[in-house]
């Protein structure tokens, strides 16, 4: 411990304060300004948000690229990263610094907003808005997701009540409904009680929204072509002689291609320094591949100079994700890596407890360094890109937990950033900005893959947890082996693999803090997600159907007579 100089920032407003104080460009004004969008080819969703016309994103298909910059995290804290509001805050950086630049994110989940988490639209003067659309309802692609994902289960239930004409044996059914919040009592029920009329009852349950292998279909789709035909091979269960039975047996697929056909259209918003933004798609990286949807991110590339874009959680989950399944399916290539840090939150992996974290401690600082070193090596060398590091400044940081922080950076061979985007703006993510624009340019390397996609489904998870999480090897539960033995039977093994693994950690086990080597990664439950191209191995505790905290996030959400929404965050 020591004397600790803070750095003086003035108090934030709330998130939504600052929100609703903003003045908003028109969105017609602002797509045409800043991306030369025409009028008759946005779809406006009131003033400040819309749709960008899948005619004029097919328009753009010659037009050359602009450089990806991919957004990740250090692992995941109680203390917070802050991972959207540094994209945010970076690409108003390079907006200031002359650059044509569009910042490409997901669409935040309903369940989080009201649950513990909050919403996904950044922080402080580092927001995309409008922020209360942003995280409620927006343009309706979530709901849209939910009505194909539940119109193909009540296709099957269905088809089993007049008849099964497929023999589809019910108790393989794997296709489960969903809803966009978070609600335990759902994870497992019985359906078709009450009589012959309602149908055969069998189990069932629900995921959320943002688990639903539509939602993943949604996100990797380029086209509305490759959505029908994406939608047609999801696998819904078997036969009674273990043939699979797919979305396209049922004749579910051109319906549920109609239910989504809009939703496939990029949203378009802005940043509160009117940098264009595009929202869109939303899986969660720590169940599904976390990223926002290829459309969405190959439109800005065709738009703007520069694209920053965000993979959810930890650069173990979201960015593996991003570069060995969104790379792989769709080409795409970032050429810098932006490490978010924060000085508490490796506190917090140096053993510090929350309630200390605001109390200087370079000892802790130093130990829970082992988390960012290894997230910066596996960047480097297993990923094959340039990492910068982030320092998301907070006001308890002090001057010499700042300084200390990048000196080990430093020595560890890499670059770090001290940013204060969350009360500044862009204009406290210059130096990052800059710092991002050099690796960029000084950069030599090419992107590089975990695992080929020749490796067996057990050799791809086992080098993502040898080589990515630090484990010494994967074991399977006898059912998740017996998985995928058919799995690969049945020609799937040429698919990368999604883990769904806690994100507090680099073992499955989230109270293991900083950078745990020599631990077993363990698959419990093998699925075959055939429609998104993958086949996630589900690890640890974790749930595709999260619950509410004791104290949830809407006991503080209020609204006035005049529609002014306040605790959201």
């Amino acid at each position: 411990m020591s004397d600790a100089t803070t750095q003086p920032q003035t108090p934030v407003p709330a998130d939504i304060e600052i929100a609703e104080a903003a003045t908003l460009q028109p969105i017609l004004e602002l797509a045409h300004e800043r991306l030369g969008i025409e009028p008759a080819a946005v779809s406006p969703y009131g003033h400040t948000k819309a749709k960008i016309s899948l005619d004029y994103v097919r328009s753009l298909a010659d037009r050359e690229d602009g450089t990806l910059i991919l957004v990740t995290a250090i692992s995941p804290t109680p203390a917070g990263e802050g991972k959207t509001t540094t994209s945010v805050g970076l690409a108003d950086a390079l907006s200031r610094l002359g650059k044509r630049t569009v910042v490409a994110l997901r669409e935040p989940s309903m369940g989080p907003v009201f649950g513990i988490k909050g919403g996904a639209a950044g922080g402080g003067y580092s927001q995309v808005v409008p922020m209360t659309d942003i995280n409620l309802n927006f343009t309706g692609d979530f709901a849209s997701i939910a009505a194909a994902n539940n119109l193909l289960a009540a296709l099957i239930d269905n088809h089993i009540h007049h008849g099964n004409a497929l023999g589809i044996d019910p108790r393989t059914i794997t296709w489960k409904r969903v809803v966009d919040l978070n609600d335990r009592a759902l994870r497992d029920i019985v359906v078709a009680l009450g009589g012959v009329a309602n149908g055969f009852p069998r189990e069932d349950g629900f995921d959320i929204v943002v688990a639903s292998e539509v939602m993943a279909i949604f996100c990797l789709s380029e086209s509305l072509a490759d959505l029908r035909k994406r939608l047609g091979d999801i696998v819904i269960g078997y036969t009674r002689d273990k043939r699979p039975v797919t979305a396209r047996d049922l004749k579910a697929d051109a319906a549920m291609t109609v239910i989504l056909r809009d939703a496939l259209a990029p949203n378009l918003v802005q940043t509160l320094e009117h940098t264009p933004a595009m929202i869109h798609g939303g899986p969660f990286a720590n169940i599904a591949h976390g990223c926002n949807s290829v459309m969405a991110t190959r439109t800005a590339l065709k738009l703007a100079d520069y694209v920053v874009t965000e993979a959810g959680f930890g650069a173990d989950l979201g960015a593996e994700k991003f570069i060995d399944i969104k790379c792989r399916t769709s080409g795409l290539r970032p050429s810098a890596v932006v490490v978010v840090a924060t000085v508490r939150a490796l506190k917090y992996h140096g053993g510090r407890a929350v309630a200390d974290l605001k109390t200087e401690d370079l000892a802790a600082l130093e130990v829970g360094m082992d988390n960012l070193r290894r997230h910066l090596s596996n960047v480097r060398d297993v990923y094959g890109l340039p990492p910068v590091v982030a320092i998301n400044r907070f006001p308890s940081d002090t001057d010499a937990e700042v300084a200390r922080l990048i000196e080990l950076v430093e020595g560890d061979g890499f670059t770090a950033y001290e940013a204060t985007h969350f009360g500044q703006g862009g204009a406290g993510a210059q130096a990052l900005a800059r710092g991002v624009l050099a690796a960029i340019e000084e950069s030599a390397g090419q992107m590089q893959f975990v695992y080929p996609d020749e490796m067996s489904l057990a050799e791809k998870a086992n080098a993502i947890a040898t080589r990515v999480y630090g484990a010494d090897r994967v074991t399977f539960d006898s059912k998740a082996a017996r998985k995928l033995e058919q799995i690969e039977a049945e020609g799937y093994g040429h698919l990368p693999v999604c883990m769904a693994k806690t994100q507090s950690s680099f073992s499955t086990d989230p109270t293991k803090r900083g950078a745990p080597s020599g631990h077993t990664v363990n698959v419990r439950e093998v699925r075959l997600a055939a429609g998104a191209g993958f086949v996630v191995m589900v690890t640890g505790d974790i749930m595709t159907m999260p619950g509410l905290p004791k104290v949830p996030a809407s006991d503080t959400i209020e609204i006035d007579d005049e529609g002014r929404i306040t605790g959201l965050s």
